[in-house]
C-alpha cells in the first residue's frame, strides 16, 4: 500500500445502453478480461468491479448492466443494480456509441441522471468505426436537452484511441484517498464468478434467438491439483427442456465448441492449465424465481 500524502483515489460508474461498449472499455483499461463481452443485450448482468492503479492514483470503475425496461425479476435486479451504482461513487460515466444515434434509452438514462448530484462525463464510444467530421454533431445532439457534462471524451475502447488520455484526468479529479487495493489486484470479484461469466459469454456468441438470455452458469467445484491442473464442474441452466438441444448440439457437438472456447479464456485468466467439465441442466422459469436468482446470485446483496 502506498503512503503518498498526494494520493487520489475513487469510484467511478459507467452506465449506458446495451452494447455501447462498456465492457469492452472495462477490459481495455484493465489489460484483461474481467467483463464478457457479445452484440447482444443484457450481457452484463452484475455489476463488475475492475481496479485500475497507478503509482498517484486507483480508480475503481464499476461496469453495470445496460439500463433497459425489465421484463422480467432478472430484468428488474439488472436495472436496480445498475442504478444502485451511481450512489455509491465519486463520478459517473455515461457511455455512448458514435455509430447510433441519440434515442430514448439514451433519454431514459440521461433522466435518471438528472437527479444524480455527481460530476458525469459523456464517453463517446466507437470512434474508429465514423468519419471524424461527423463527431462535433454526434457531440453536439448529446448537448441539447440534457445535463451539465463534467466532460465529454471521445474514445474507442476497442483500438484505445483517447482512453489513456481520459483516465490521466479522470485521476487528477478524485478526491485524495487510500489504495483500497493491492497495485496488482484487477478485481473485487471471486475467480468462480468470472469463470462462469466467461462460459456465459461463449454462449451468448455461439447461439441464437431467445437462449443466450435464458441461460445462467454455476460453478458447482473448482479445485486446483497438486500437478497446478485446475479441475472445473460448471452447470449450464436453462428454463427449457427445447434449449437443452441447442446447448449440447448434434453429438454434443455445440457443448464441446462452448467448453472449448471458455477453456481458453480461463486459462488466461488463471495461468493455469484448466479441465472443465459442463452439464446441462433445465430449470423452468428461473428468471422469476426469487430463490433461484438469489442462488445464483443476483440479488440485492450484490448491489
Amino acid at each position: 500500500m502506498q503512503n503518498n500524502p498526494n494520493y487520489r483515489s475513487g469510484f467511478i460508474a459507467i452506465v449506458g445502453r446495451p452494447n455501447v461498449g462498456k465492457s469492452t472499455f472495462m477490459n481495455r483499461i484493465i489489460g484483461q478480461k474481467i467483463a464478457i463481452m457479445s452484440n447482444k443485450a443484457q450481457t452484463t448482468r452484475n455489476k463488475i468491479q475492475g481496479v485500475y492503479s497507478t503509482k498517484d492514483a486507483q480508480l475503481i470503475f464499476i461496469d453495470t448492466p445496460g439500463i433497459q425496461k425489465p421484463k422480467n425479476k432478472l430484468g428488474t435486479f439488472m436495472e436496480e443494480s445498475s442504478l444502485s451504482a451511481l450512489r455509491e461513487v465519486d463520478a459517473i460515466l455515461f457511455m455512448v456509441s458514435a455509430v447510433e444515434k441519440r434515442g430514448a434509452g439514451d433519454n431514459f438514462i440521461i433522466n435518471k441522471l438528472k437527479s444524480i448530484k455527481k460530476p458525469v462525463y459523456l464517453i463517446v464510444n466507437k470512434i474508429d468505426q465514423i468519419n471524424p467530421n461527423d463527431l462535433v454533431p454526434i457531440v453536439d445532439s448529446y448537448k441539447r436537452n440534457t445535463i451539465d457534462w463534467k466532460g465529454v471524451f471521445p474514445i474507442s475502447a476497442l483500438q484505445g484511441n483517447n482512453v489513456e488520455q481520459m483516465l490521466n484526468q479522470l485521476a487528477r479529479t478524485m478526491p485524495h484517498g487510500p489504495q483500497y487495493y493491492p497495485t496488482d489486484q484487477i478485481t473485487d470479484h471471486p475467480e468462480r464468478f468470472i469463470v462462469s461469466e466467461l462460459i456465459r459469454e461463449k454462449i451468448f456468441q455461439l447461439t441464437k434467438e431467445e437462449v443466450p438470455y435464458s441461460v445462467a452458469v454455476f460453478i458447482e467445484r473448482m479445485k486446483k491439483r497438486d500437478s497446478g491442473m485446475v479441475d472445473i464442474d460448471a452447470t449450464i441452466i436453462i428454463d427449457r427442456n427445447s434449449q437443452k438441444g441447442i446447448i449440447i448440439g448434434s453429438k454434443g457437438s455445440m457443448l464441446k465448441k462452448i467448453g472449448t472456447l471458455a477453456r481458453k479464456d480461463i486459462q488466461d485468466l488463471l495461468g493455469s492449465k484448466v479441465f472443465l467439465k459442463l452439464w446441462v441442466k433445465v430449470q423452468p422459469n428461473w428468471r422469476d424465481n426469487s430463490n433461484e436468482l438469489k442462488s445464483l446470485g443476483y440479488h440485492k446483496s450484490n448491489y
